[in-house]
């Protein structure tokens, strides 16, 4: 990850001495470009009293006028959402509003495994048979040309409320409230769909609405929209409300995730009370969700609430067991050395596709698909991206093809298929990282350097005068330079440890004792933590960024087997296989430039090196180790084996029997048959060519056909399958022996080789 440091002008002396600022805020107020008094008064004080005349924004008049002539009527309204935590919100607020009002008001939520995202024609049939007078949409809806055209045919009128991407072509609804219409005259143009239900409200209420702010502040976070502008104030004074609420399905809610009321901030909201509702949508019905924001009763709220809980404990158990079952099958399958990952599992759950294909991302650093099966038989599933990888227009070429249906943007996707499919997607995901478009590669900025010496409960608060933070106010990140670390201590996830006098916990980087000394820079948050009643300020490791010691080791030699990171600091990182370039580049980040072959005999003596594959032999080894160096770092982490160990001699048998039934096929088309034998695909393709050693096939023409006799015949009668299982044998030392052995062998020291070495 590139990180360069925010810059801009010290905010002005009579600023600071007008708002009573102190340095930090100053500083943070600066670099966000709240530099002028009006700015900073807004920041500081603006309330919902603030917010734009709601009638600016796209038919807000002529949606105010057909809900006022619908509850004048007593006509019934359907509120048509979606079961997200913006959706979730949105239509609990749209439906509490009429409800005020005394309108016969009702909603429905799309199932995501039946209906599918958005608008859903059948559903408009039903809600139009059912006798609806009035539909109105809530975080969906731009897309749904033919279902609004359905039911305004059908003499029941929509109202479209929305804030996504509009296509080429418009629903023709009766009126289309969107916080983003091309031309109109509402300031802010990044509310979610709880946002514009919010501003509804506003409208039809002709007040603040200030009891539906909660729950807008939920579906902003929740969406990811921006905390800057409008959404400032509805995040800071939704804050201020949620902290003393008194909506009981929201403080049966906040007692079941552990949190304490009035001490609730934007983190809280996003990693425990949002995904809360998302459970809901992804496990089972989200009008589960909706019912708990409108309950009246603490009773009635509790156990809806716990319902949800129990839910949300099955997502997280959910996304644990298919991560491992991912892991597995990339293990399994030999998939570590593709580009680009598509797994897929029938069995795993539709619901956290997403989830886990953002874990696996984060992990492996490949663009991802996660596919499964639904009842329908559709494979469905979403894709993330890693970075500096277009994945919309990697994926988008393939639609009608290798993909049935597809949607997404540069980074995220959904898509469908079938079963018979999945290997030609499987191979056109790799080759559109071969030859697709590349994103530009995303730089972080970090808002300064700090020192753990001016760190305490006040700089925490301090800081939280910029926030509330979130998309468009990122949460500040700072650079701590040649960290001082003591007290380490590694936990069941991450580690933690003293930096000077303050506490820091990493989650995400997997340090030790060993790398510590290499630690030359990190990127932190200032964070609280209250812990036995008692409170501290904590640092959030970010990012880690490593160096030469400045003390340097006397080592030459530094094992680095077992270290996960990437040092990024060498010179030159050795390969001794060329076919391991693709993946040394693509899974570190390395450029063509930063790589040298051993091989090509490159004079490196005033270099830090780092090897990063495995030698095939011992000869490869110490042409390496025989050279001069500054220092070498040995990591072995890449090499051209056909899976973690020899493939045994009953996949031997099952691919043989499989050859037997597919002969003359292609080499590369038995690779497809990988999921299902249960056998990745390079160990598909080591078994044949020991066949062909072994005079078991022929080629004939780039076919592969079984010989018209055989001569029984032992694997080791094939110098190949010898020569590949020798190299297991050496590859297997090299990566187990201890730290100790294999420094002593590579200085020198041990008699006899490798093979000596106990």
């Amino acid at each position: 990850m590139k990180w360069q440091e925010r810059k801009a002008a010290p905010l002005a002396s009579d600023l600071v001495e007008e708002f009573q600022l102190n340095p930090l805020t100053a500083k943070l107020f600066s670099l966000r470009g709240n530099d002028t008094a009006e700015k900073i008064d807004f920041w500081l004080n603006a309330s919902e009293a603030d917010l734009a005349d709601p009638f600016l924004m796209h038919d807000m008049d002529k949606a105010v006028d057909r809900i006022n002539q619908a509850l004048d009527r007593g006509e019934k309204i359907t509120i048509y959402g979606d079961y997200d935590a913006d959706g979730i919100t949105a239509t609990a607020i749209m439906t509490e509003m009429l409800a005020i009002m005394g309108a016969d008001v009702h909603y429905f939520i799309p199932d995501r495994f039946k209906d599918g995202y958005g608008p859903s024609l059948e559903r408009y049939k039903q809600i139009v048979a059912d006798g609806t007078n009035l539909i109105i949409t809530v975080d969906n809806g731009v897309t749904g040309i033919e279902e609004v055209a359905y039911a305004q045919a059908h003499g029941v009128d929509v109202i479209v409320t929305d804030h996504h991407t509009f296509k080429e072509e418009k629903p023709a609804a009766y009126a289309l409230v969107h916080c983003n219409y091309p031309g109109q005259a509402y300031p802010f143009d990044d509310y979610c769909g709880a946002g514009v239900a919010y501003t509804i409200a506003r409208a039809v209420l002709e007040d603040t609405a200030s009891e539906f702010l909660e729950l807008a502040m939920i579906g902003t976070i929740g969406d990811m929209v921006k905390v800057s502008g409008e959404g400032h104030i509805i995040v800071k004074r939704g804050l201020e409300l949620l902290n003393e609420s008194s909506r009981p399905g929201l403080q049966a809610l906040i007692r079941n995730a552990g949190l304490t009321p009035g001490m609730i901030d934007e983190e809280d909201v996003g990693f425990s009370i949002a995904p809360r509702l998302n459970a809901c949508g992804r496990l089972a019905d989200a009008s589960l969700a909706v019912r708990l924001l409108l309950a009246e009763s603490p009773g009635e709220a509790q156990e809806l609430a716990d319902q949800i809980e129990e839910l949300n404990n099955r997502r997280k158990e959910l996304t644990q067991e298919t991560m491992q079952a991912a892991e597995a099958q990339i293990k399994a399958r030999g998939y570590q050395k593709a580009p680009t990952l598509t797994l897929y599992d029938p069995d795993w759950h539709e619901g956290v596709m997403g989830l886990v294909a953002n874990k696996v991302v984060e992990k492996y650093h490949k663009p991802t698909l996660m596919l499964t099966k639904n009842e329908s038989g559709i494979v469905k599933g979403s894709g993330r991206s890693s970075q500096g990888f277009n994945l919309f227009n990697a994926l988008k070429p393939f639609e009608g093809q290798s993909i049935t249906q597809f949607g997404g943007h540069d980074f995220a996707c959904g898509l469908s298929t079938t079963e018979d499919k999945l290997p030609q997607l499987r191979e056109d995901f790799n080759q559109s990282f071969a030859q697709g478009e590349q994103a530009a590669e995303k730089v972080q900025e970090f808002d300064g350097t700090i020192s753990p010496l001016d760190v305490d409960l006040t700089s925490a608060a301090d800081l939280a005068l910029a926030g509330p933070f979130g998309t468009d106010n990122p949460q500040p990140v700072f650079e701590i330079a040649k960290p001082q670390i003591s007290n380490f201590r590694p936990m069941r996830k991450g580690c933690s440890f003293m930096v000077g006098q303050v506490r820091a916990v990493d989650f995400d980087h997997a340090l030790n004792q060993t790398i510590l000394p290499y630690l030359q820079q990190m990127l932190v948050k200032i964070a609280r933590n209250t812990f036995k009643g008692k409170t501290n300020v904590q640092f959030r490791v970010v990012d880690l960024k490593y160096g030469q010691p400045l003390y340097a080791p006397a080592a030459r030699i530094v094992d680095f087997r077992e270290q996960e990171e990437l040092l990024g600091f060498a010179d030159k990182y050795l390969l001794f296989n060329e076919k391991n370039l693709p993946q040394a580049m693509s899974h570190f980040g390395l450029t063509s430039q930063q790589v040298s072959l051993a091989k090509d005999n490159e004079d490196l003596s005033q270099q830090i090196v780092s090897v990063l594959d495995v030698p095939a032999n011992e000869a490869q080894l110490n042409f390496v180790l025989s050279k001069k160096y500054r220092q070498l770092y040995l990591r072995f982490q890449l090499d051209q084996l056909p899976g973690d160990s020899l493939p045994s001699r009953g996949n031997f048998g099952l691919v043989w029997q499989y050859f037997l039934a597919h002969p003359g096929l292609k080499p590369n088309d038995y690779m497809k048959a990988s999921g299902q034998l249960g056998i990745n695909p390079d160990s598909i393709m080591f078994i044949l060519r020991v066949f062909f050693t072994l005079d078991f096939v022929k080629m004939e023409e780039d076919r592969l056909l079984p010989q018209p006799s055989l001569t029984k015949k032992s694997l080791d009668d094939s110098a190949y399958y010898r020569s590949v299982k020798a190299e297991y044998a050496f590859v297997n030392k090299l990566r187990t022996i201890s730290s100790n052995e294999l420094i002593r062998y590579a200085n020198g020291l041990a008699n006899g080789g490798l093979k000596n070495v106990n």
